[in-house]
């Protein structure tokens, strides 16, 4: 078959490119050897392109796979390298497999950075190459070994539990076998998750899995009794113990530079084989490991019954923050060494990373930020590289929503809208810009109280004018 033959089949079939994928992908693989086959990949590559992207984001590993199939076959080798070097730390093995065995048919050499406290291996893939496989657990893992441990001090601040009859006492069931109905896959009738969408800001739906009563108070008391006990690092100040979005903000105010990065996905990227890493490295057994890892992670179920592996930390849980920050302790420590070794100050608040420079960086901003993306995947973290912002001075510079040209400031417009609501309360009543809010009251007190903790002299007189309002206008009596 000539090119333009070839071109002749695959027209219609890109008209329905969604149901024909398949097809079209077959005839780029047995026509591999005609001399213009690059001008017939490229030909697709734009109507498949959204597509692939969107099954790589698949809950379902076998979307995943193809995804992968139709990146060798049609992307250019260098998209190919930037989408496969995430997918090399997919959870799922087989998802795993295949972005590996792509990268080695494509000569993608560039995954990620070498690991150089491992001898360069005579395999580039292998542990200590280019690192497709290091940190797939977000621990090293070398072949047929635990992880390392942790400091002595870290483990004894932890109770000991022997075996899964520990835990279960510990979070308050009688037997171990009682553990297994709280990991079932799902959110159907009996299973411990409830499952629902809610909008994102920036378009799209968030899922979110929320945990029934009962496993809710058995990850809060793991909560209680491990995962508050254990140090995170400083950089860290989502979900953590007296720290903010004012803290995340207040080292960059007056910064030359701010770069603001994005993690994609940054929950559900740390799966239970990940999380048994994780407490195995604080001395679990791995039995116990593995039982601690089935209570903080969930499965979710496909609609053809498929369940989906491994579980992963779920959006909703009260152990998910925690354990986020203590699989990101290693991620930190190195952007923080990265930052300090170029003048630099490096926040994280959950998945969004702050850099700011107090004067123009020596080296671009463009290859600092490469080197971060490069320490991200080797942690098994991807960027979102659509919302990566560099901002200087001339511009305003938000941090965690917080102003820090020149001091923190909650942004102008946000006092504005919010001073005209009190205005209208004042003229009109409290009730009447309600909008069918029920929380209306609690929410002027606590929008009040947050600019008090941003800016303390302003938002000390608005705390005042409305607990003011709120006594002139009681509203109807409960």
């Amino acid at each position: 078959m000539n090119l333009a033959n070839l071109l002749i089949k695959l027209t219609p079939l890109i008209t329905d490119a969604e149901r024909n994928w398949t097809e079209i992908v077959d005839l780029l693989d047995r026509h591999q050897d005609l001399a213009e086959y690059e001008v017939a990949r490229h030909y697709v590559s734009e109507a498949l392109e959204p597509l692939v992207r969107r099954g790589l984001d698949s809950l379902d590993p076998r979307q995943r796979r193809q995804g992968i199939r139709v990146v060798e076959r049609t992307f250019s080798r260098s998209t190919a390298a930037k989408v496969l070097r995430h997918l090399v730390k997919d959870g799922n093995q087989g998802v795993r497999a295949s972005a590996r065995a792509a990268v080695r048919r494509l000569g993608i050499d560039d995954v990620a950075l070498r690991d150089t406290r491992v001898q360069l291996p005579r395999n580039p893939m292998a542990i200590g190459g280019y690192n497709p496989t290091g940190w797939s657990f977000g621990i090293l893992i070398r072949w047929g070994g635990r992880p390392p441990l942790a400091p002595e001090a870290e483990r004894n601040a932890l109770p000991q539990l022997p075996d899964r009859g520990a835990l279960a006492r510990l979070v308050g069931l009688g037997s171990a076998d009682e553990l297994v109905r709280f990991t079932r896959a799902g959110h159907g009738t009996g299973a411990p998750y409830i499952e629902f969408e809610v909008p994102k800001r920036s378009g799209g739906v968030r899922r979110i899995s929320a945990p029934r009563p009962q496993l809710r108070r058995i990850q809060r008391a793991i909560l209680d009794a491990i995962l508050a006990r254990l140090p995170v690092h400083p950089s860290a100040h989502g979900f953590v113990k007296g720290r903010s979005t004012v803290t995340n903000a207040s080292p960059h105010v007056g910064a030359a530079v701010v770069l603001k990065m994005d993690l994609k996905d940054f929950f559900p990227s740390i799966h239970y084989r990940r999380l048994v890493g994780l407490f195995q490295h604080y001395g679990y057994a791995d039995d116990v490991a593995a039982a601690l890892a089935s209570l903080t992670t969930h499965r979710p179920v496909l609609p053809d019954g498929t369940v989906v592996w491994p579980g992963r930390m779920p959006q909703g849980a009260p152990t998910s923050p925690a354990l986020a920050n203590l699989i990101c302790r290693r991620m930190d420590t190195r952007l923080s060494g990265l930052s300090r070794k170029l003048g630099a100050v490096y926040t994280r608040y959950a998945d969004d990373l702050t850099f700011s420079f107090a004067k123009e960086p020596t080296c671009s901003v463009g290859r600092f930020a490469w080197w971060v993306d490069q320490i991200c995947q080797q942690e098994g973290f991807a960027e979102n590289a659509g919302k990566r912002r560099v901002l200087r001075p001339r511009n305003q510079q938000r941090v965690t929503g917080i102003v820090i040209n020149s001091g923190l400031h909650v942004p102008r417009s946000a006092r504005r809208r919010f001073r005209a609501i009190l205005h209208n309360c004042r003229t009109h009543g409290v009730d009447s810009q309600a909008r069918g809010r029920d929380d209306f009251r609690a929410y002027l007190q606590g929008f009040a109280a947050y600019i008090k903790m941003v800016q303390p002299d302003v938002g000390a007189a608005l705390s005042a004018e409305v607990a003011a309002l709120l006594a002139a206008d009681p509203g109807p009596q409960a």
